[in-house]
């Protein structure tokens, strides 16, 4: 006699149950719960289509060079940011605040550049200043790096010595373009470093891969492998690699997964990804997912037939993106870059590889800056923490004749 519908793996039954299997584990719940499990893996791997402007401007004043938006953790930030407007057709450069009374944050306008800013209502804050190389005085070439998926952009900026020396490839974090990674190249550039500001798969400017899923680090490393490659063909005597966020955990499984990682003499990770399972649990707790719910979505996206639920065509290895636990795998040194008050990627995991590593990490813990906006609080630390580090490591190369701090 057959099994009664309801406890039929992947199966429905009268009421509306739903068993799943998960790790050989038969999980029985509603088809409600079943359907929230789904969304939210399908949330985590999929990569977002547009950003949401989510900031109210409340006046701009052309003539006095200053703009009013609302009061946000990130508006409120001392320093200088990017501020899109009209879809992203629009930025301006705000700099200092000028005016904060809890509800509205008066900044400085450095610059505007694209749509009308007096039209606009709307906007969103983000941490990468400038929109492309030259925008920060740097010299660069379009160049394209080759990888499994297909050709992937990237921007070279060359040492004022030449290729032939050590590089930097720098590897932006989720969500974002990179853009993101421009605000580390001056200084590597003065320390006689050749930048490569790569793109990688499904980011929007690399070649999606055929499911068009993140995979959180676990496939997207192979495309910093194809950048190391590009770099040792083109004159690299040495690779430094630094990762924003989850660019944090390519790069991390990048050298310890890489056919190439001989090649890498260190790592940089500014507010870095270290373990998947610490930054879920607690963006999961700020959305007030149950901590068991939240189990059941790791697992679904780590079994090879329930990740496809999320669009998935493989599964992630949690395990291998933890590199708290996989810290004695590292060989090189490694730069940590994280601020306590981060509020998106905890710095938890980092700490974490600090105390598990302290022969190999030098941890520069930052407070009050956000997620990823380090260089923006305080751009005379974020740099002179790099130039010190590159120093004790011996890693640079001739130096640039511009000192600019």
């Amino acid at each position: 006699m057959s099994r009664p519908a309801s406890t039929r793996p992947g199966g429905v039954g009268p009421l509306g149950v739903v068993s799943i299997v998960v790790g050989g584990t038969v999980l029985v719940s509603s088809a409600v719960l079943v359907s929230g499990i789904v969304a939210i893996a399908r949330k985590i791997v999929t990569p977002a289509r547009g950003r949401r402007d989510d900031v109210r401007i409340d006046s701009y004043d052309a003539s006095a060079g200053t703009i009013t938006l609302a009061s946000t953790p990130d508006t409120r930030l001392p320093g200088r940011y990017s501020f899109w407007f009209a879809r992203g057709t629009g930025h301006v450069r705000v700099g200092v605040v000028v005016r904060d009374d809890g509800r509205h944050v008066e900044r400085r306008v450095e610059a505007v550049e694209g749509a009308d800013l007096a039209k606009a209502h709307r906007g969103r804050i983000g941490g990468w200043l400038f929109p492309t190389p030259a925008d920060a005085g740097l010299a660069a070439d379009e160049v394209v790096v080759p990888t499994e998926v297909g050709p992937a952009p990237a921007w070279l900026v060359p040492a004022d010595a030449g290729l032939v020396g050590p590089w930097m490839i720098g590897v932006h974090g989720r969500g974002v373009t990179r853009a993101e990674t421009i605000r580390a190249a001056p200084v590597f550039h003065r320390e006689g470093f050749t930048s490569l500001l790569v793109s990688y798969r499904n980011d929007g400017e690399a070649p999606r891969s055929s499911d068009g899923r993140y995979a959180l680090g676990d496939s997207e490393w192979r495309d910093v492998g194809s950048a190391i490659r590009y770099a040792l063909d083109h004159g690299a005597t040495s690779v430094v690699l630094m990762g924003w966020s989850m660019g944090g955990a390519l790069v991390l499984q990048a050298v310890t997964r890489s056919a190439l990682r001989s090649a890498v003499s260190g790592l940089v990770l500014e507010s870095p990804v270290v373990d998947w399972r610490t930054t879920l649990a607690y963006q999961g707790a700020a959305m007030r997912v149950p901590r068991s719910v939240q189990g059941l979505v790791l697992r679904l996206l780590g079994s090879p037939l329930l990740c496809r639920l999320a669009g998935s065509a493989e599964p992630i290895d949690f395990d291998r993106l933890d590199l708290v636990s996989r810290a004695g795998e590292l060989d090189v040194p490694v730069l940590l870059l994280h601020s306590d008050d981060d509020g998106f990627v905890p710095s938890t995991a980092s700490h974490g590889l600090a105390e598990a590593r302290p022969d190999l990490v030098t941890f520069e813990v930052f407070d009050v800056a956000r997620h990823t906006k380090l260089w923006n609080l305080d751009p005379e630390r974020f740099e002179s923490a790099i130039s010190r580090w590159l120093d004790r490591q011996r890693l640079a190369g001739p130096r640039s004749t511009d000192q600019r701090a």
